[in-house]
């Protein structure tokens, strides 16, 4: 016999209340609203696969028995905080934007196509992934370092990875898409066009993890108390500005040191300068995605910041380095349905699968149901839910009830869900026939392409046509060459011809197109990486090139100098035991010239002793320290004493890029360096 003053529901189901404040639960520590019903369309249409809750609930059950007896692999995480700086409760209830309030985080970024072993300067997109351990939950920001995708529909997600992996049959080449699978592929995708022009951009070679932008990708909403909703899209900036490295220097890099952005982020965190980003949100309403050019919910396109400002709303600190890479950057879980109460997803195909895909992938790799209760990922809330059993349980969970509705009482009756406190989705009215096919509002393929290369510089511009030179020259194909230039026809005349003369390839015709590319669309200052730079050399790295004898004075005076700008300082000397500089004082060196090429540094300073400078010219690795310092348009300071290797090294050609550090005080130098690069020096790199 039932208490007949329980709620009912409209087909009479029981919804038990809440007694002493226990409330249910999710195993990601977000509040249950109701656990008798599936989210569906309308009282009954099907069943959505956007429902986390109920495929939580059914998924742990399905692997409650243990029996009788597989993309971004390569990554590395930190902890760290957030501190919301706005008070958003009029567009969300989140509790993790209430101003003021403090979240525990932790972050992991990784490259996409690469396994573990793979290099970090790879050309490729980077994962920027955030859990956020709120008080009602975990809530994943699961996004990259570019704002849009390859593809529309989560459906053609295998085939966009299986094209841009190895080969099947040669498992080569590795960590790159510079073969024929993945062009063949893009250019039988012409929605990937887009994110192709940000692949082959210096977005895809960062100079570091804590330099690069993040991106939601996705449009998601906020959804108040009240149940108002708006869409939203959320932006993760860098405070040291944007930066990238040149591909040759990549390529170097790889080889001097494959872990260089993961040695970064860990001595950017152990010197007390941790890196941090602020958190921007572009906010509108349904009559703005009505309106807009494009729709909101094609992944493969951005909403412009001219258009729609990103307000900051918060900061990410990243401050302590992980205790065990193991435990902690491979067993992190990440899955972009979890989102505590007032965030929520919308229709985007590409979402809504990742919310399908997500689950069943860390059941693949942690091996049980009960990954939610590894340190990295449990909630820092309190967790209740009726969920038992399945491998490597670690608690115990008591009393006799594994199920609800129940008639216990006490400690045996559980958890209930409660409606005002639990998740509850946004009310979306949704009709229509079930189909198969994608939205027509999806089919311009070009348009923001071409936004996106003519808000480049020359010099980003002259960078992307080497790209696709490179990377379209390692096909074998020339029918593969031939069709992705045909579709850079609707991007920009001269791109194309730009591409197909680098390839010795007639201009093809141009690919046919659904729409035409529009061209009254203005460009973006927001998507060029040089036009959002660092305004100092904060958090850069000079390299100090020296040998015995070295003039202490100018030394010190530059080391001192980048310091005070928040800048860090590596000497490379003939050994690592370090150099007698000209007071007789013993300088430490923290590489030997053999092991710090010039590629590790942001700018060099060549200060040799007049009497070891020559010696210094006979070594190849220094005469290559500035000869690659030169060719990747590095600001290059120096003392005359340097003339002999500057000679070895073939550079005769001294321009405004060099500094002559005999008769330029040292602060004015370091302000010079925060352009970071010359780059009206005339070379090819």
């Amino acid at each position: 016999m039932t208490d007949p003053t329980h709620p009912r529901g409209l087909g009479d189901e029981i919804h038990q209340p809440v007694e002493n404040d226990e409330f249910m639960t999710s195993a990601q520590g977000i509040p249950v609203s109701d656990d008798q019903n599936s989210l569906r369309v309308g009282d009954r249409g099907p069943t959505l696969m956007e429902d986390f809750l109920a495929r939580e609930k059914i998924f742990h059950f399905d692997h409650e028995r243990i029996p009788e007896r597989v993309v971004h692999a390569r990554g590395y995480g930190a902890r760290g905080h957030f501190e919301c700086t706005e008070d958003l409760s009029d567009l969300t209830r989140a509790d993790v934007f209430a101003k003021g309030r403090k979240t525990e985080t932790f972050v992991r970024f990784s490259t996409v196509a690469g396994n573990k072993g793979s290099f970090d300067l790879a050309r490729d997109v980077r994962g920027f992934a955030v859990k956020f351990y709120t008080r009602e939950g975990n809530w994943d920001l699961v996004g990259n370092n570019i704002p849009v995708f390859f593809i529309q529909d989560a459906i053609k997600f295998p085939d966009l990875v299986h094209s841009v992996k190895e080969a099947p049959d040669r498992a080569f080449p590795q960590a790159q898409s510079a073969h024929d699978n993945f062009w063949d592929f893009a250019g039988l995708t012409p929605e990937s066009i887009h994110m192709t022009l940000w692949q082959m951009s210096d977005r895809a070679i960062p100079r570091s993890f804590r330099f690069m932008e993040g991106f939601g990708v996705h449009t998601f909403r906020l959804v108040n108390a009240e149940g108002d909703s708006h869409f939203v899209k959320f932006h993760w900036k860098p405070t040291g500005g944007l930066q990238s490295v040149v591909w040759n220097e990549a390529v170097k890099i790889n080889g001097a040191d494959p872990d260089f952005h993961r040695r970064d982020l860990w001595d950017a965190i152990n010197s007390g300068n941790p890196p941090s980003w602020d958190l921007g949100i572009q906010v509108f309403d349904d009559k703005f995605a009505e309106e807009f050019e494009f729709d909101v919910l094609d992944p493969t396109k951005l909403v412009p910041e001219e258009q729609v400002p990103v307000r900051i709303v918060g900061r990410l600190t990243l401050d302590t380095a992980v205790d065990n890479d193991f435990a902690q950057t491979e067993q992190v879980a990440f899955h972009t349905q979890n989102i505590p109460p007032g965030i929520d997803v919308s229709n985007d195909p590409l979402l809504q699968g990742r919310n399908f895909s997500y689950l069943d992938t860390q059941l693949s790799r942690l091996g049980s149901t009960n990954f939610t209760h590894l340190p990295v990922n449990a909630p820092r809330c309190p967790v209740a839910h009726f969920q038992r059993d399945g491998a490597m349980q670690p608690t115990v969970p008591t009393g006799r009830a594994n199920y609800e509705p129940n008639s216990w009482t006490g400690d045996e009756r559980g958890p209930r869900a409660d409606a005002t406190k639990g998740y509850r989705s946004y009310e979306a009215a949704e009709q229509g026939p079930k189909v198969r096919h994608r939205s027509a509002t999806f089919a311009d393929h070009y348009s923001q392409a071409r936004v996106f290369w003519i808000s480049q510089t020359p010099v980003e511009q002259e960078h992307i046509v080497a790209a696709y030179v490179f990377e379209l020259s390692k096909c074998d194909k020339e029918s593969v060459r031939a069709r992705i230039v045909s579709h850079l026809r609707h991007v920009d005349e001269q791109l194309a011809a730009d591409v197909a003369a680098g390839l010795g390839l007639d201009l093809p015709e141009p690919f046919e197109a659904a729409v035409a590319t529009r061209t009254d669309l203005p460009g973006s200052d927001a998507l060029s990486i040089l036009k959002n730079g660092p305004s100092s050399f904060a958090g850069r790295k000079l390299g100090i090139l020296t040998c015995d004898g070295a003039d202490a004075e100018v030394l010190n005076a530059v080391q001192q100098a980048v310091t005070d700008a928040g800048g860090t300082v590596e000497v490379i000397a003939p050994t690592v035991g370090g150099v007698t500089l000209s007071d007789g004082s013993h300088l430490p060196a923290q590489q030997r010239v053999e092991g710090g090429p010039s590629v590790l540094y942001d700018a060099v300073a060549l200060l040799p002793g007049d009497d070891c400078a020559d010696d210094l010219a006979r070594k190849a690795s220094a005469k290559d320290f500035v000869s690659d310092a030169y060719a990747h348009q590095k600001f290059i300071g120096h003392l005359p004493a340097a003339a002999p290797l500057l000679a070895a090294a073939g550079v005769d050609a001294v321009d405004d890029g060099f500094v002559d550090l005999s008769a330029t005080d040292a602060d004015a130098f370091v302000a010079k360096l925060a352009a970071l690069r010359f780059w009206e020096r005339d070379v090819t790199a």
